[in-house]
């Protein structure tokens, strides 16, 4: 188990007090609000080359703009990606030119009414999963030439849900919000730990976290009744303490940065060390067994692939 001396309360600059980046490049999807701004803001400060990956570019270049201000780093860039969107998510890797040390897969949708890409995908695991897993093969070559780390944002959601291999993309069974998007927070556990058997000898390692509670408009298609409900039916008897989203970009500051994580995938970590493990979903801490199960991750990224290529055949 790995811990750091850092905690719930630390935020991200502390983190990275005292770490220098410069020369080093980073990517962060949604890095345009909530604990996105905040990982922008660090990686910044600490002198990381940084590229916002926004679906509204508009609103990355407002923020890359006020953090070149308050950082004093002037590399900051913005570059469109939609992650539901194939054809978004391959353009922007297309576009990458040179290196790439650090991609932090932080975007995301939560608790979305059911909706659909035009694949047909349903819209959280499309989003969460299979946008963050084509742009992170897409961007492999860059990430493998000089070493790297990939860093996915999870969530105690998914406790909620393991990956339903037979019926991805509900289109048998009753459509859960939560559920949905606890499958698609699993999945970004089991990426990292599929990728660390078959990256080893690549010198890519990926490992994912729970950023904490945090009020951000994450939760914009949810209401406060929903979101109390959600705790509710999790299980948990104590009360949930939020964090602020300094606090909440703590925790990928850690897995992004630390000489601690040399050589390490396929964990899950929450409040800045590693997450012990849960023996079931009533919970709104630790990690899942099943969450780290090398034959789903296998599986998770067989059927990944498989879905991808379908679109190249239709």
């Amino acid at each position: 188990m790995i811990t750091t001396g850092f905690g719930f309360e630390t935020t991200a600059e502390e983190v990275v007090e005292g770490v220098d980046l410069s020369g080093r490049r980073a990517v962060v999807t949604g890095g345009a609000s909530g604990i996105g701004v905040e990982t922008v803001r660090a990686l910044a400060a600490a002198g990381a080359e940084v590229t916002i990956a926004a679906r509204d570019a508009d609103a990355g270049h407002r923020v890359a703009a006020s953090l070149a201000r308050s950082t004093g780093n002037s590399a900051i860039s913005v570059a469109k990606l939609d992650l539901a969107s194939q054809a978004s998510v391959k353009a922007f890797a297309r576009n990458w030119d040179g290196p790439l040390h650090l991609l932090i897969n932080n975007a995301g949708v939560m608790a979305t009414p059911l909706t659909r890409t035009p694949e047909g995908w349903e819209l959280q695991f499309a989003t969460n999963h299979l946008g963050h897993f084509t742009l992170t093969h897409g961007l492999f070559n860059s990430l493998r030439a000089e070493g790297a780390r990939v860093v996915n944002v999870s969530s105690s959601a998914h406790l909620m849900s393991d990956v339903v291999f037979d019926d991805l993309h509900y289109t048998r069974r009753e459509y859960d919000r939560w559920q949905a998007y606890g499958q698609s927070k699993t999945a970004n556990i089991l990426f990292g730990v599929e990728a660390g058997r078959r990256w080893a000898g690549e010198g890519v390692t990926m490992n994912a976290l729970m950023p904490g509670s945090i009020a951000t408009n994450l939760q914009r298609h949810l209401t406060t009744e929903e979101l109390q409900d959600r705790i509710r039916r999790s299980g948990a008897t104590a009360t949930r303490r939020v964090k602020t989203p300094e606090q909440g970009a703590a925790t990928t500051l850690v897995v992004a940065t630390s000489p601690l994580l040399d050589g390490i995938s396929g964990r899950y970590f929450e409040d800045c060390a590693d997450a012990a493990p849960v023996a079931g979903g009533s919970h709104l801490r630790g990690v899942a067994p099943y969450a780290q199960d090398p034959e789903s991750a296998a599986r998770l990224w067989e059927v990944s692939e498989e879905t991808l290529w379908s679109l190249k055949a239709a």
